[in-house]
């Protein structure tokens, strides 16, 4: 058995920065000294949007910082050198086609034609072993909300759900043709039924034999552990291969605030501690059954990740174990990725791309989000002003 000792150390910061030049690394400081901010954020944000919307010439400034720091590229083919620079450093990659928030038919088979031209790019890749949707980039926040709340549908709402399954087994059909996943990621508690329900039939036919499809349980929801255990023994029971996708949430202020005014109990657990504990009881369960559930790490907390690898390392599962997996944005939590892969894990990033203006929804949220996690941005302000000392000093 390997020794705790072994465990990667997440704060060498030469294997994390390596694939940034000084320029980038210079870029990304600032950038993220502007997020540590949430008042700069809302303003920026506001303006960027205001100005998207009257159609001001703002894309090359927006594609130059944020969106050169969370996103690949416009398309698939420009995304190709950051894919290429990232397996380099043993990272893989996870195409996440970046438009959401849509809401017509017509926008809705777009978003599928450019997920199964993604799943096509990377057919035969090592370097892509899956990709990452949103449901609702497919499907109508409004019928999610409605299929949830077990509310009867009309004969044309049905028809619509009707669409939005034949959507669903076309991704998983491709993407088991392809042999590789899909990441459907988890959305707002409200509309959570719904994609449990579609994500789960999905599991049930096409993770026969491997995982196709990955299921999001965000774990500040305080039944997700009951859901994670039921979901193994119903694929025991049916003989599937059932596969989670780990995070902590990103929807919390907005849950607590709606049950509040809907007069409801909030879905979230009552404090972080809570969460934590269900989080690593997840992994404990996923890696106790290493061999019949593949479970994804998609967590930016490093005691997360060296709680996984210490569990690995107890239950002798090696590092390069097809059924676990870390990952971490684009962007962001290099110092994770980055070590992890060194030391021979499976790591994969999340790459956006799409349109700037398209994507603009996508790195709003993800700005916003970004200041809600306390001491997050300032630990990453501070990996990078390590990295910038440290290459100083070697000149």
């Amino acid at each position: 058995m390997e020794t705790l000792t072994q465990l990667p150390v997440f704060n060498n910061t030469q294997n994390a920065f390596a694939y940034k030049s000084n320029q980038e690394l210079h870029r990304s400081y600032w950038l993220f000294r502007l997020i540590n901010s949430p008042l700069l954020v809302k303003i920026s944000t506001s303006l960027a949007q205001w100005a998207f919307n009257w159609h001001l010439p703002v894309t090359p400034l927006v594609k130059y910082t944020i969106y050169h720091q969370f996103c690949s590229g416009e398309t698939l083919q420009e995304s190709q050198p950051v894919i290429d620079r990232l397996l380099q450093y043993g990272v893989k990659s996870l195409l996440d086609y970046g438009v959401e928030a849509k809401e017509t038919d017509a926008d809705f088979d777009q978003t599928i034609a450019q997920l199964l031209k993604s799943i096509e790019f990377a057919r035969n890749k090592n370097a892509i072993p899956a990709i990452s949707t949103k449901i609702t980039g497919f499907a109508r926040f409004a019928l999610l909300e409605k299929v949830s709340a077990q509310t009867p549908l009309t004969p044309a709402e049905q028809e619509e759900w009707n669409r939005v399954q034949n959507r669903m087994h076309t991704l998983c059909k491709a993407a088991q043709a392809a042999q590789m996943s899909i990441y459907f990621d988890a959305e707002e508690s409200w509309i959570q039924d719904a994609i449990d329900r579609l994500v789960n039939d999905m599991m049930e036919q096409y993770n026969r034999p491997f995982p196709v499809a990955f299921t999001t349980l965000q774990m500040y929801r305080h039944d997700r552990m009951e859901f994670l255990e039921k979901l193994f023994a119903y694929a025991q029971e049916k003989g599937f291969f059932p596969a989670v996708k780990l995070v902590r949430g990103a929807y919390m202020e907005k849950e607590r605030n709606r049950a509040e005014e809907m007069g409801y109990p909030s879905p979230i657990q009552p404090d972080k501690e809570a969460a934590d504990r269900d989080f690593n009881r997840a992994l404990q369960f996923c890696i106790e059954h290493s061999n019949q559930i593949a479970v994804c790490n998609a967590s930016h907390n490093e005691n997360s990740a060296a709680y996984l690898c210490r569990l690995m390392q107890e239950n002798n599962i090696p590092h390069n174990h097809p059924n676990v997996w870390f990952a971490q944005l684009y962007g962001m939590g290099d110092h994770i990725s980055f070590n992890l892969a060194k030391e021979g894990y499976n790591v994969a990033k999340y790459l956006p791309y799409g349109p700037v203006r398209e994507v603009i929804p996508y790195l709003i949220r993800r700005s916003q989000e970004n200041t809600s996690v306390s001491g997050q941005m300032s630990r990453e302000l501070g990996l990078l002003q390590q990295e910038t000392r440290r290459r100083k000093t070697k000149q």
